[in-house]
């Protein structure tokens, strides 16, 4: 007995036909945070200098082009057709050809150009902060409360004999950047602030390296912020893992006055450390991630005064983690007693420890800033040169923080403040919408029917308004 073939979807005949319809509608909440940033008029002022007077597209729109096109889920430079497309929505988008003379004009004038991107970034940066008001990152920062900035190093494998790319140390090919990122809090995601491009076989506790994407970060943010108190105490607190745990990492810190929470390799006499502990019962709670209440299993201590630092900075603390290990993994060499031990050293001289535990054990947000990053262009760099491939970063950072900027801004009491990239393009950026003249202007109908219309619609109102009222 045969059975009649069952659709689940309609079958319209399908044709290409000229139509009023627009692609990537939602992008124009990208746009938007452009305009209302000042970011265009920034580079645009700054990139002059590597612009020919008579050229028909600026160094500052390329640029700009290059990083909605990773925004909106481009990879390469030839997916600037995505916008090129649009000319109504993203106006005049220069061919690939033009593109690529343009990075390799950037390039060879590469620490000049960074430090001219990194100067439009920065005012663009405050005036986002301004617009987003008490929902900007620096709102209410304190020694207390002070300003988080992440640094993390990611492997970025590369399939082809890219410039300065070398082997890695887990058996790969390509590069080692050092990122610095500036952590939103549980409220929101991230932005980017400084992409140090490395190469593949650049060792992961390199102090200098350290320190120059921490200086790039810091050149960042508002000068009022990096302005010290009358204590001495900042409001801005640099948070790494061990590969950050150097003396010279630390002494570096200590003298630029910032708050530090950094992982620390414990010495070999630890066991023996970790009884003394246990006799004292000096173990208390630790707290946990998402409730902020006791964890189970989970245990601090503070280990300062049992450790010879004498060689370290002054004021510096040691607190050691003690946690039962997930079912199934495999306890390490440094691990005491079946259950799995880490530490951390901080220059915060007051604080509950398992508040300051928890602090630390919060810079697992930047794996997943990371790994939007990726998501963003970093994933593949698609030039030859290290130095065009220095100028991708740039690129990345701005794409990054276009939707940070917006999603600061645009949705302050909405999911979409969080949202990564990849719900943000299914969601928003990808909505349906037509684009009509009428009576001069022009307008774009978003479409009735699709979900997050009205999020959309209310996202580039919060905009304009939030540029109205400055």
């Amino acid at each position: 007995m045969s059975h009649p073939t069952l659709f689940f979807y309609p079958r319209p005949r399908v044709d290409i036909a000229p139509v009023p319809a627009v692609s990537h509608a939602g992008a124009v909440l990208l746009t938007d945070a452009i305009h209302a940033t000042g970011l265009a008029s920034s580079l645009r002022e700054v990139l002059d200098p590597w612009t020919k007077p008579l050229a028909e597209h600026h160094a500052a729109k390329i640029l700009l082009d290059l990083a909605m096109t990773l925004a909106v889920g481009g990879e390469v430079t030839r997916d600037t057709d995505l916008l090129r497309c649009e000319p109504g929505l993203f106006g005049d988008v220069a061919s690939t050809p033009t593109i690529s003379r343009m990075l390799t004009t950037l390039a060879e004038d590469t620490p000049a150009v960074i430090e001219a991107i990194s100067q439009a970034r920065r005012t663009a940066r405050e005036r986002a902060w301004t617009l987003a008001g008490a929902h900007s990152p620096a709102a209410g920062a304190s020694a207390k409360s002070p300003l988080v900035i992440d640094l993390d190093a990611t492997l970025i494998n590369v399939h082809s004999e890219k410039e300065q790319a070398a082997p890695t140390f887990k058996r790969g090919f390509g590069y080692h950047p050092l990122c610095a990122f500036l952590d939103h809090g549980s409220e929101g995601t991230g932005e980017p602030l400084a992409i140090h491009l490395r190469p593949g076989n650049a060792g992961s506790n390199t102090a200098a390296d350290h320190i120059t994407v921490t200086k790039a970060a810091l050149a960042q943010l508002p000068p009022a912020l990096l302005a010290r108190s009358r204590r001495g105490s900042k409001k801005i607190l640099i948070r790494t893992d061990g590969a950050g745990g150097t003396k010279e990492f630390l002494q570096w810190m200590t003298r630029r006055r910032l708050a530090y929470s950094v992982g620390f390799t414990l010495p070999a006499s630890t066991p023996d450390l970790l009884k003394r502990l246990d006799e004292a019962e000096a173990w208390t709670p630790a707290y946990d991630t998402e409730t902020d209440g006791i964890r189970d299993g989970a245990w601090v201590a503070e280990l300062t005064g049992l450790l010879d630092l004498a060689a370290w900075p002054a004021g510096m603390r040691v607190i050691v983690r003690k946690e039962l290990p997930h079912p199934g993994a495999q306890l390490r060499i440094t691990d005491h007693e079946g259950m799995r031990i880490t530490a951390f050293a901080t220059n915060t001289p007051r604080g509950q420890l398992p508040v300051l535990e928890l602090r630390h054990r919060r810079r697992a947000r930047c794996e997943d800033r990371i790994r939007n990053a990726k998501d963003m262009g970093l994933m593949k760099f698609p030039l030859q040169g290290f130095a065009q491939n220095q100028i991708w970063c740039q690129i990345i950072q701005l794409a990054s923080e276009l939707v940070a900027w917006m999603q600061t801004i645009a949705f302050t009491r909405h999911d979409a403040r969080k949202w990564e990239p990849k719900r943000l393009r299914a969601r928003l950026f990808e909505i349906p919408a037509t684009l009509v003249r009428r009576c001069r202007h022009r307008i774009l109908h978003l479409a009735e029917h699709a979900p997050e219309a009205l999020t959309v619609l209310t996202g580039v109102n919060r905009l304009r308004i939030a540029v109205a009222q400055t």
